[in-house]
């Protein structure tokens, strides 16, 4: 892996760092660490450090809300019926959650339907708008979906609905025609990487303002910010700006523990309900099984735990979708290692776009293992299975190329494909999986070049033992949440000597010394990677690390993440 320094990068700082440093209350490590990451100057800084809900932008600047909301509006008053048609992922049920608990917080109902993955799969179908119209729905809202499902909403216009489409994906063509259309990717916008439950909140922050005018009660949105932040963060979109002060927040409310079936989610997940957390932890623990609902089971489940108000009812939702979990794990691991055999073939082909299928893997479960595959072999990876009679499924991507562009680019031999440039998913005839991995192949090949690029990973700096100390982890523990846009620190150890190397599981641990100070630090690394064998012991490393302050058993203690190691 090819480490990239930050510091070497970035401009010299100015002198007068320090003095910002101080008219902020951090260190001038910290201010000099942000300085690295782009933030110049005291407002960017102290905009980032506090992401206040006073910094959301206003809801006339978001593109379509206030036709939406007025529509939705006028309709509900009128006694209409809406149905809220999502989708099977944390990002659309959180936001059918959402709506739905905003509404009942009105005193209002609505239909809702989450379509099941293997019958139905992603997005809008006339099988089920018909449903719905049988039960009477007058107006269609879909959250997290809609943007290219043109066939569908044509039928339910039909029909006589209503059509409201909220969305964050990019359209695999003309758009649908709906009578509003909320979608951040589509114009000029404050934040055009929000999520699908991030566009779900604007729309009921205006949906309250217009039921307030017509004489309701206003609704505190700042509850349902805990949806928002679970969401946000399992659709790994990137987390700065309006997105960084909605988690930021959100993770508040998740730490309240005030919504009954969360604080089921972090009990059966072995946190306190009223435990503060992490982002990774959000992304590694809860969402999960979350998503186990909609791959193994059905997304009706988790839908229902994050609207119970019953706690007998949440915990035993809660042990369901961990059970879910577990098998979720189970059929993953089969999967890659099947998976990771086809991928070497195709590797050693010379293959630089990766398309793998077997008829017998679980569709809810190859995205999973796509993103695995993508990461250890640093090649986009789309990974299939058979549904109904035709190839299902996902696609990873690496640093760099656009996957849902390239799905476009092939979209000539799919029967259709949808998504961001990161992850994607799509479907074909059986009988084009040959020619549509050489057409992969092919774009990959003319966007990243002839041979797969190294993968990189970019340290912030060089971090001697003795400076990851107790004060310094506090401050970097301010920059949360991490994810997209907004990495885990990562820094470079100065030379180490292996003292010692256990294995535990899945869990691998290191002993380290550090040559200068003596000091030494244990780090940690899951899922060994390839070449961390006993024979390591007594070698001199380098690592790339992130520091983090471990609190088990109320004991604080310093300890690393292995990222990489090189060895001298």
């Amino acid at each position: 892996m090819l480490w990239k320094f930050r510091e070497h990068d970035a401009p010299p700082p100015p002198e007068n760092l320090p003095d910002l440093a101080e008219s902020l209350d951090i260190s001038p490590r910290l201010a000099h660490f942000l300085w690295q990451r782009g933030m110049r100057g005291r407002d960017a800084v102290n905009a980032f450090l506090n992401p206040s809900l006073c910094g959301l932008a206003p809801l006339e600047s978001w593109p379509g809300l206030q036709k939406a909301a007025s529509l939705l509006a006028a309709g509900l008053l009128q006694g209409k019926k809406l149905c809220i048609w999502g989708d099977y992922d944390v990002d659309g049920i959180s936001a059918t959650a959402l709506i739905l608990d905003f509404l009942r917080a009105h005193g209002l109902d609505a239909l809702r339907r989450i379509p099941d993955r293997l019958s139905e799969g992603y997005g809008l179908n006339t099988e089920g708008i018909a449903a719905v119209a049988g039960q009477g729905a007058d107006i269609l809202l879909t959250v997290d979906c809609g943007i290219s499902d043109n066939e569908a909403v044509a039928y339910a216009k039909s029909l006589g609905m209503t059509v409201i489409i909220t969305d964050h994906h990019l359209p695999s063509g003309s758009l649908p025609e709906a009578d509003a259309t909320v979608n951040p990717r589509l114009l000029p916008c404050p934040c055009p990487a929000l999520s699908g439950v991030g566009v779900a909140f604007f729309l009921a922050a205006a949906l309250n303002v217009e039921l307030v005018a017509a004489g309701k009660s206003r609704v505190d949105v700042r509850d349902l910010l805990d949806l928002v932040a679970l969401g946000t963060l399992a659709d790994v979109v990137d987390l700065n700006g309006q997105n960084r002060i909605l988690v930021k927040n959100g993770l508040l409310k998740v730490a309240c523990g005030a919504r009954v079936g969360l604080a089921a989610l972090k009990s059966a997940c072995n946190f306190s309900p009223g435990a503060a957390l992490g982002a990774g932890q959000v992304v590694f623990a809860l969402a999960p099984r979350i998503n186990a609902a909609g791959r193994l089971g059905s997304g009706e489940t988790a839908l229902k735990l994050f609207l119970s108000r019953d706690r007998t009812e949440a915990a035993a939702l809660a042990s369901e979708l961990s059970r879910l979990n577990s098998a979720r794990r189970e059929e993953e691991n089969r999967i890659f290692k099947e998976a990771a055999i086809q991928a070497e073939e195709e590797a050693g082909k010379g293959r630089l776009g990766l398309v793998l299928y077997s008829s017998g893997w679980h569709p809810g479960v190859v995205g999973i293992v796509a993103a695995r595959i993508a990461e250890k072999l640093h090649r986009p990876t789309v990974i299939l299975s058979e549904v109904e009679g035709r190839l299902k499924g996902s696609g990873r991507s690496v640093p760099g190329f656009d996957l849902h562009d390239a799905f476009s680019a092939c979209s000539g031999l799919l029967l259709g494909y949808g998504g961001h440039k990161m992850a994607a998913g799509m479907s074909i005839r059986a009988e084009l999986l040959e020619e549509f991995r050489m057409d992969f192949h092919t774009v990959v090949m003319e966007r990243l070049g002839k041979a797969p690029a190294e993968a990189e990973c970019s340290i912030d700096s060089e971090l001697p033992f003795a400076e990851a100390d107790f004060h310094f982890l506090k401050e970097l523990e301010m920059l949360q949440p991490f994810g997209a846009g907004n990495v885990e620190p990562l820094f470079a150890s100065l030379p180490v000597k292996v003292k010692r190397l256990h294995i535990r599981g899945d869990l691998t641990s290191l002993e380290l010394q550090e040559e200068h100070s003596g000091l030494t630090r244990t780090a940690k690394v899951w899922r060994r990677p390839p070449g961390l064998q006993g024979n390591i012991e007594g070698k001199r490393i380098r690592i790339a690390y992130t520091p983090w302050i471990d609190r088990y058993n109320g004991t604080a203690t310093v300890e690393l993440r292995l990222k990489d190691w090189k060895e001298l």
